[in-house]
């Protein structure tokens, strides 16, 4: 059996270290301990975490990428501890317990970013700078691309989507410059996206003059519509609630479960999740807490952890990673 140690070159892997530092006590002290990476992308993290996993442990990986999967599939077949599925990390609470006969995992990562190697590619249609066809779709085997959805999708709701899942404020004026430049050609290509939602916006949201350091800095102004329209396509919040509660039933007592998000939306969701779990039950003269009332699910949570000033000046594409982590509670734990 060979243990593969190397990092894809085409993607950096974000808050690494900490994600190592955070499962490796579970690593060292549970040998035959069961893990999982339910977002492999390109194997960053996996291959960190397989550098410290005993040779009687497994790490079961998973990503709805088809690209991604022929990777994790490469390095499975040099390392027995790996176990792949083709499969979304919204699966996860149906896929695991199949892997794993039913047994429970002692560590769990979420990083539901989008990987370098996707933006990248002109031909997964994830980014507004360089032109493509408008897919966006995580799995291109499968669900509607974001050409076909705007090609039938009435203005109300793509500002709609455009609000709540990417808070663009101007989402009714894109949503109106959608449909009327569809009427005239499709809608179907990145940069002619780009370009709709540009020239629509007011002079200073839409300057990309770049005059001055404050102008240099600011976020394309389609940022906001293509993340929303991504996440929508994907349905990523839908599966990201699916994956915490699915993770939550599959972790062991002391089990630790990582989540890595890069929008307030994501994080909102996984810090209430974990607080909802975490904080026992007020009592109050109303409403007083049962004798018999069960302990909060997770004795720890901890975060948000984000990336240090050194990995922002070696991969500004982590500037927005935020790192939440929760530890479940043991049997008798008080």
């Amino acid at each position: 059996m060979q243990h593969s140690a190397s990092v894809s070159a085409t993607h950096v892997p974000v808050l690494l270290d900490e994600v190592v530092a955070i499962l490796c006590p579970l690593l060292e002290q549970r040998r035959s301990g069961r893990f999982v990476d339910a977002t492999f992308g390109r194997g960053g993290h996996a291959r960190a975490l397989l550098a410290r996993l005993s040779p009687d442990a497994r790490l079961l990986v998973m990503d709805r990428d088809p690209a991604a999967v022929d990777q994790a599939r490469a390095l499975a077949d040099t390392d027995s501890r790996v176990l792949v599925r083709h499969a979304a990390f919204g699966d996860l609470g149906e896929i695991v317990p199949a892997v794993f006969d039913g047994q429970s995992v002692d560590g769990l990562l979420l990083d539901i970013g989008v990987s370098s190697p996707q933006l990248d590619d002109a031909g997964r249609g994830f980014s507004f700078m360089r032109d493509g066809p408008l897919d966006m779709r995580m799995d291109t085997s499968r669900g509607i691309s974001a050409a076909q959805w705007l090609a039938a999708a009435d203005d109300a709701e793509i500002a709609g989507v455009l609000r709540d899942y990417g808070e663009e404020r101007h989402a009714r004026r894109i949503a109106t410059a959608i449909v009327r430049e569809r009427e005239h050609a499709p809608v179907d290509r990145t940069l002619r996206l780009a370009s709709i939602i540009s020239e629509c916006l007011p002079r200073q949201r839409a300057s990309r003059s770049g005059r001055d350091a404050g102008a240099a800095r600011a976020p394309h102004p389609a940022t906001r519509s293509f993340q929303a329209i991504r996440i929508f396509v994907n349905q990523e919040l839908r599966e990201l609630e699916r994956a915490l509660h699915g993770g939550l039933d599959l972790l062991a007592d002391g089990g630790r479960m990582l989540v890595i998000s890069f929008h307030s939306l994501e994080d909102r969701i996984v810090k209430r999740f974990f607080r909802s779990h975490f904080n026992p039950p007020r009592p109050s003269r109303h409403r007083p807490v049962a004798e018999d009332a069960e302990a909060p699910l997770l004795s720890r949570v901890e975060g948000p952890l984000r990336p240090s000033q050194a990995e922002l000046a070696r991969n500004p594409r982590a500037r927005s990673a935020c790192l939440r982590w929760a530890e479940k509670r043991a049997v008798g734990q008080s």
